[in-house]
C-alpha cells in the first residue's frame, strides 16, 4: 500500500488528466463564446460537457442542431457522433466535470452599474456540485476582482480549499463572431491564476485547443487586459464618430479621410464610425471600469467621455434621417422607413445591443411606419432594453424597396446587394459607407 507521502495531490492528478486528454470539460453557458469553445476543445479531443439553464438550446444541441450561424449543425451532429459531446441542463452533473468553463452573460443594470447576477448564480450552482479536484475557470468579461473577490467566496462555502483542493482561473473570451480569419482556437488566450497553482493548470488546459496560451501574473492582469481590448476600441471609435460629425458639417467624407490615413504603415490603426456600438463587449466594458474607478474614488473622464459620443450617435443618424426626409418635402412621421440589418455588425447573426433597436426605437416614438430586413435575423427577436415591435425580416424586392420613404442601412452585410438598394429605393441613408462602389444613384444617398 502507497504510503500518504506518494499519494497524488489533487493538483498532480488534475494536470495528469489534462496532460492525456481525458480530462471532462464542462462549459456554462451554450452561446456565442460557449459553442466555438467547445468545438476547440472537442477538436483538441477532449470529451465536453455543455450546460445551459435553456432547455430548448440542450434539446436542439442533443439532436445535433446549431441555433448559431457561425456554427453549424454537421459540427454539433460531429461532436455527438464521436460521443465527444453532451448537453444538459441539469446543473447537479456539474460534479462529473474536471475543469468547469464559465460563459455566462455579464450586462449591465438599468443604471449601468455592473449586473454580475448570472456570474454569481452560476458560482452558486458550481459550489453545490464543486469536489475536489476541479478547476474553475470564468470566461465572462467582467471587471477586475470579480474572481478573487465575487467568484472564490463563493466557491469557497464547498467547504474545499482553493490552490490545493480545487483550482481557479480567469481567461477572457476573445470571440470575434463573423470574422472567418479568426476562430477559438486561433486566437491567443490570456489565463491568469488565482494562485500559481491555478494558473499553472489553467494555462495547460488551453495549451491543447488554442494557438497560443499568454500567462499572466494573477486574475486581476487577465480580467484588466480583457476591459483594456474593449475600451481601446471604444474609445477610438468614439474619436472618429466625433469627427465624421465634425468633418460632414465641413462637407469632408470621413471615410475618405480613413483611408487615406491607414496608408501611413505606422502610427495609425484605422477605426470606422457608425450609427452606434453594439455586441456584448464594446458598449459595456467601459462602463465595468468607470464603474470600478468610482468605487475606488476615482473618475475616468475620457472613458466616459467616449461613452457619451457613442452612445448619442443613434440620435445623430435619427437626425440626418429627418434632413434627408425634409428635403423631399416628408416628416418623419408616418414615412415608411426600413432599416437594413438588426444584427450588431455584418455577416452575423448577433442581435445583442445592437445600435439598430435603438434607432427603431427613435423612429417609433416620432411616429414613423417602421420595418426592416436582415438575411441574418429572420425574425425580430424580444429585447430588454428596448421597445420596438416585432417584426418578421423583409425580403428585398423591387417592390418593398419602392414602396419605402427611406431605406437606412444600419448594418453592412455582405449578402446585401447595394447597387440593387439604391436602384430601387427612392431615399437611402448609409451610416457603413456600405454604397461607396454604387455609381448609379448616388444622388439618392445621404451619408450618416
Amino acid at each position: 500500500m502507497a504510503s500518504i507521502a506518494t499519494v497524488p495531490t489533487q493538483f498532480e492528478q488534475l494536470r495528469s488528466l489534462i496532460a492525456e486528454k481525458t480530462a471532462t470539460v464542462g462549459v456554462v453557458g451554450l452561446g456565442y463564446v460557449g459553442l466555438p469553445l467547445i468545438n476547440a476543445f472537442v477538436n483538441a479531443g477532449f470529451h465536453c460537457l455543455g450546460f445551459d439553464v435553456d432547455a430548448k438550446k440542450v434539446d436542439l444541441l442533443k439532436q445535433g442542431r446549431s441555433y448559431i450561424e457561425h456554427i453549424p449543425s454537421d459540427i454539433i451532429s460531429a461532436w455527438l457522433d464521436k460521443k465527444q459531446f453532451d448537453a444538459t441542463a441539469e446543473m447537479a452533473r456539474l460534479a462529473e466535470a474536471d475543469v468547469i468553463l464559465i460563459c455566462v452573460p455579464t450586462p449591465l443594470n438599468s443604471s449601468r452599474d455592473p449586473d454580475l447576477s448570472y456570474v454569481e448564480g452560476t458560482a452558486q450552482m458550481v459550489a453545490k456540485a464543486l469536489r475536489p479536484g476541479q478547476l474553475v475557470v470564468l470566461e465572462s468579461t467582467t471587471y477586475p476582482g470579480t474572481t478573487r473577490d465575487v467568484m472564490l467566496p463563493i466557491l469557497q462555502q464547498a467547504g474545499l480549499t482553493v490552490e490545493e483542493q480545487f483550482f481557479l482561473a480567469y481567461s477572457p473570451e476573445r470571440e470575434d463572431p463573423g470574422n472567418p480569419n479568426f476562430t477559438a482556437n486561433t486566437i491567443p488566450k490570456v489565463v491568469g491564476g488565482i494562485g500559481e497553482a491555478s494558473g499553472e493548470l489553467a494555462a495547460s488546459l488551453y495549451a491543447h485547443a488554442v494557438v497560443e496560451v499568454v500567462p499572466v501574473a494573477n486574475c486581476e492582469v487577465a480580467e484588466a487586459c480583457k476591459i483594456l481590448e474593449n475600451t481601446y476600441r471604444c474609445v477610438n471609435i468614439a474619436m472618429v464618430n466625433e469627427l465624421k460629425v465634425l468633418f460632414q458639417k465641413l462637407d469632408i467624407d470621413i471615410w475618405d479621410v480613413i483611408d487615406a490615413a491607414k496608408t501611413k504603415p505606422f502610427g495609425f490603426q484605422a477605426f470606422y464610425p457608425g450609427p452606434g456600438l453594439g455586441g456584448h463587449c464594446i458598449p459595456i466594458d467601459p462602463f465595468y471600469l468607470s464603474w470600478l474607478a468610482r468605487r475606488n474614488e476615482l473618475s475616468t473622464r475620457f472613458i466616459e467621455l467616449a461613452g457619451e459620443i457613442n452612445t448619442s450617435m443613434p440620435q445623430y443618424v435619427i437626425t440626418r434621417v429627418a434632413e434627408a426626409l425634409n428635403q423631399v418635402g416628408k416628416p418623419i412621421r408616418g414615412s415608411r422607413i426600413g432599416v437594413l440589418g438588426v444584427a450588431y455588425k455584418k455577416d452575423v447573426d448577433d442581435p445583442r445591443e445592437s445600435p439598430s433597436f435603438k434607432l427603431m426605437e427613435l423612429l417609433q416614438e416620432r411616429g414613423a411606419v417602421l420595418s426592416y430586413s436582415d438575411p441574418h435575423i429572420p425574425v425580430m427577436p424580444e429585447m430588454r432594453h428596448y421597445d420596438v415591435p416585432r417584426l418578421a425580416s423583409e425580403e428585398l424586392t423591387p417592390a418593398y424597396l419602392a414602396s419605402l420613404d427611406v431605406a437606412l442601412i444600419a448594418t453592412d452585410h455582405s449578402r446585401f446587394d447595394y447597387d440593387f438598394i439604391v436602384q430601387h429605393a427612392p431615399l437611402v441613408v448609409d451610416t457603413r459607407n456600405a454604397t461607396k462602389n454604387v455609381t448609379r444613384g448616388r444622388h439618392k444617398v445621404v451619408k450618416s
